[in-house]
């Protein structure tokens, strides 16, 4: 990571330290954010019905608008733990609040890791203190993005962090996203654990649109295994810090505003899906030629969960027949014969199938082309004018080492 990359908005505090509560021995697994002035606050949560306990408690506190701590575990989910995980989540909300003299209302407590296991609080408490003290004291805090991004991180491989800037009306801010995510990847909302912080003033209503809006293509465009975590959100905090005039629905600066958090969310997309559990490919799915976005969304989001064809691109197997096949159970009313297939990567393309037969494409080079880490594979439907683009990954033996042994 290469720190002169990634800008921490003004307004914010963070920190990452080590609690103990991770397998890995000496690995950050709790993590704050804190923000000397209540921020203005919008998140989406998972939709899976079965919600971790901090998700229902971050759900009630984020509906009041306004945030000035975070604080976030890895290592167990606080999932599936009945009403003393309701009870951990709350008291860890007080103690960060009685901390930091915030609201006990504004701080949202998030959690991933091990499902079914209780959280061991004592260890929980620990690192809270531990990241208070190191909050009270933020010269001490040489990389804060990177500690943070560290403690949050499970499967993940590497830190997941994005900067851009944005000029508002002459005024320059800050849009700052960190991300953890690597498998149990799938919409929708949003199947990671994702908080973005800018420094511009935006008004509540509008910021939460915005994050909806920047949501649909993005996170919920994305698939690593077909499963819809019980944790997951995806939060921006806007400390007003940067001075500009106040962002609305209605201001010109609006759009530009927009424009940004979808970057930040696209490009943290993009990291999630190349760092999926075990793989070697990112691997976008772009469906063409559809009646409209929803049926476009449904047949790439079926090619890109199918196992057999994730598992063909780890192989360098150009066998389109499971690409034409996921198109055909998508639930999609298709016609096959117009189906076009075709795998690009960088300048080079291969048509592997047009109006659904082989053109008598060469193997040998799809096979050649398959060994590039970043691929698209483009379907061209031609039934209309829609279009939507999934992002996923292959599936490798390293996704089932990894899951095979998540808990032991």
């Amino acid at each position: 990571m290469n720190h002169d990359q990634v800008k921490l908005p003004k307004g914010f505090i963070l920190t990452g330290v080590v609690a103990g509560i991770a397998r890995k021995k000496g690995k950050r697994d709790v993590g704050m954010i804190y923000t000397p002035q209540p921020c203005v606050a919008a998140a989406m949560f998972t939709t899976n019905q079965v919600k971790a306990a901090p998700v229902l408690l971050s759900q009630r506190h984020i509906a009041k608008g306004l945030v000035q701590a975070v604080v976030v575990n890895s290592g167990n989910a606080n999932a599936c733990t009945g009403k003393a995980g309701i009870n951990t989540a709350w008291e860890s909300a007080k103690m960060v609040a009685a901390g930091l003299q915030v609201k006990p209302e504004q701080v949202i407590v998030a959690s991933t890791g091990v499902i079914g296991v209780p959280l061991p609080f004592a260890k929980l408490k620990n690192g809270i203190l531990q990241a208070i003290e190191k909050i009270k004291l933020p010269s001490a805090i040489r990389h804060p993005l990177t500690d943070f991004s560290q403690s949050i991180m499970t499967t993940d491989t590497v830190p997941k962090i994005v900067s851009v800037n944005v000029n508002i009306g002459g005024t320059k801010a800050v849009i700052t996203g960190v991300a953890k995510g690597s498998g149990m990847i799938h919409p929708n909302m949003a199947t990671m654990l994702v908080f973005i912080m800018t420094d511009a003033a935006v008004e509540k209503d509008f910021l939460h649109k915005a994050l909806k809006d920047s949501v649909e293509p993005t996170f919920n465009m994305l698939t690593v295994d077909g499963d819809t975590s019980t944790n997951d959100m995806v939060m921006v905090l806007a400390s007003g810090q940067a001075g500009n005039k106040m962002v609305t629905g209605k201001s010109r600066e609006s759009k530009i505003f927009s424009q940004k958090l979808l970057q930040v969310c696209r490009e943290l997309t993009i990291m999630i899906a190349r760092d999926g559990e075990g793989a070697t490919k990112l691997v976008e799915v772009e469906v063409s030629g559809a009646r409209d976005f929803a049926a476009a969304k449904q047949v790439a989001m079926s090619i890109a969960k199918s196992s057999l064809v994730k598992t063909a691109i780890f192989g360098n197997d150009p066998n389109w027949g499971r690409i034409i096949a996921a198109v055909g159970y998508s639930g999609e009313n298709i016609n096959p014969e117009r189906v076009d297939i075709t795998l690009v990567s960088g300048a080079r393309k291969i048509q592997m199938c047009r109006n659904g037969i082989d053109p008598g494409f060469s193997e040998a080079q799809a096979k050649q082309l398959l060994h590039n880490k970043e691929l698209k594979l483009l379907i061209n439907l031609k039934q209309g004018s829609a279009s939507a683009t999934v992002y996923t990954c292959d599936f490798t033996h390293g996704y089932i080492d990894i899951n095979a042994s998540y808990r032991t």
